[in-house]
């Protein structure tokens, strides 16, 4: 066997282990959807803070930042603000979300929001923009996982190469239906290893080939690149920082991230579990470090796919086992989030549209079962759209998922602070966000940015959620004027779980 395969088996299988031994020491038969989904929400700080940081600071994240530092420079490095701003929000929202949740047995935040606005039409309405939103999302980790391949030359030509894809995806997905987050969790406790390792080791080996930190920021070579720039351009200072802004606050709404959240056995340990969270970011900051590195060291990664610079770079550093290991340090990277991005949109379909709409007498184990398939077709579909579609239509998509997932953002974040907006008025303003972002980002390009005038540019998603809050405090007056029912808040008062109808998933829940 090659020596760099072997070595990418080697990190992979030791993952794949993990995440079946992940499901042996539970009981037979099918367990309810909160042990399946939420790990009985029995996490403490340092498990939370694996599994968010394993979730949230995806494969693709470790390869796209450096690409684009790589390709771009100065403006790459907005994903450490965003990363940063992030935390501070995380620290109020996610541990208010979580006792709410906790309290009356929500499993998904269209669970909360139906609870909350008591309005079945605004939890539809966030339960397909998560949907909808995930699903590019879990491609790009297959994307990212064939890149590291293909870049290493363990990726077969044609059909072979589909192949391996497809078995360490399966792997993946047998280990997921079985034992639900438990297998994503311990996975992640490996991916904390390897990617601290990963860091460390890249930074001295880079280091010393470039002769220390000033051969890094070598400006004069930097900025002899084409559509390189070592600062930023301050005609992109407003691009710049509403996309930290806007990611920031798009994030906290994802479903993966949320399912991670409430995986937590208390508030208090995902409050520590924030916390701690910038030292993931700082470990990003070094693979951002490495896309400079690479760049001072000539790499020339293929036109248009700046994403294999880093892959590269390391092949160039290493000797062939050490670049089979961090090879599959980067696969395990994808498998975290794609797992629990899985778990996330099966919770989220069987809960509030199966359950809801279809089987409303859906039995907890019932519910599982369902949640189960609807995990794996989550991950046959993302092999499918990888295998049949180009790598940029999943981009362009998860882009749009990203504009889309912001517009729950006043449903999802000021239901907490404010009772004063209306629920007909938060609707609206989704679906005006939802048509105004696909629209600004369809008219662009596929462009994260748009001209908002005088050679201004904003992120598109923070355009439209403007517009969005605007049509929401529009309405709200309005439809108040017109006595049109604000709904039951079940989360008003503790105690209070009045709801126009019985929560499926509440005789579900375990001790």
């Amino acid at each position: 066997m090659d020596v760099t395969l072997f070595g990418f088996v080697a990190v992979l299988g030791s993952a794949s282990v993990l995440a079946f031994a992940a499901g042996r020491s539970r009981s037979a038969g099918v367990p309810p959807l909160e042990a399946w989904a939420l790990a009985d929400r029995r996490y403490g700080a340092v498990a939370v803070w694996l599994l968010l940081g394993g979730t949230i600071y995806t494969a693709y994240t470790f390869a796209a930042v450096p690409g684009l530092v790589y390709g771009a420079g100065a403006i790459g490095f907005f994903a450490l603000p965003y990363t940063i701003v992030v935390y501070p929000l995380a620290f109020w929202m996610l541990p208010k979300l979580w006792s709410i949740s906790a309290e009356h047995g929500f499993l998904t935040v269209a669970d909360y929001a139906r609870g909350r606005w008591g309005s079945h039409q605004l939890a539809l309405a966030i339960a397909l923009t998560g949907l909808l939103a995930t699903m590019p999302y879990v491609a790009l980790q297959l994307l990212g996982i064939r890149a590291v391949l293909e870049v290493g030359g363990v990726y077969p030509d044609g059909v072979a190469g589909d192949a391996l894809l497809a078995l360490v995806f399966g792997v993946l997905a047998v280990a997921t239906y079985r034992s639900g987050l438990r297998a994503p969790a311990l996975i992640a406790v490996v991916k904390g290893v390897v990617v601290v390792s990963v860091a460390i080791g890249l930074s001295v080996a880079a280091l010393d080939r470039l002769g220390g930190p000033g051969g890094v920021f070598e400006v004069s070579r930097l900025d002899s690149t084409v559509g390189f720039s070592a600062s930023l351009d301050p005609s992109l200072h407003a691009a710049y920082a509403t996309l930290a802004l806007g990611s920031a606050m798009a994030l906290l709404c994802y479903p993966h991230v949320l399912t991670a959240a409430f995986s937590a056995n208390s508030a208090a340990a995902l409050r520590r579990a924030v916390v701690a969270m910038p030292l993931w970011t700082a470990i990003l900051a070094v693979f951002g470090l490495l896309g400079l590195a690479a760049r001072s060291a000539g790499i020339e990664a293929p036109l248009g796919n700046a994403e294999a610079a880093l892959p590269m770079f390391v092949a160039d550093l290493l000797p062939a086992l050490l670049t089979g290991l961090v090879f599959g340090a980067l696969a395990v990277g994808a498998l975290v989030p794609a797992a629990v991005m899985s778990v996330a949109a099966g919770t989220l379909f069987t809960r509030n549209i199966y359950s809801e709409y279809l089987h409303p007498e859906a039995t907890p184990r019932t519910q599982t079962r369902v949640a189960r398939v609807t995990s794996l077709v989550v991950k046959v579909g993302a092999l499918v759209f990888v295998f049949g579609l180009r790598g940029q239509d999943a981009i362009n998509l998860q882009l749009l998922g990203g504009v889309w997932i912001l517009q729950t953002f006043p449903a999802i974040a000021l239901g907490l602070c404010t009772r004063w907006l209306h629920r007909g008025g938060v609707l609206a303003g989704w679906a005006t966000g939802m048509i105004v972002g696909t629209y600004l980002v369809a008219e662009g390009g596929f462009s994260a940015v748009v001209d908002v005038g005088d050679g201004t540019q904003m992120y598109a998603a923070v355009v439209a959620l403007i517009a969005n809050l605007a049509v929401a405090v529009a309405l709200t007056p309005l439809l108040d004027r017109l006595r049109i029912s604000r709904g039951v808040d079940a989360t008003a008062s503790r105690g209070s779980r009045a709801t126009t109808r019985p929560d499926p998933g509440r005789q579900g829940r375990t001790a």
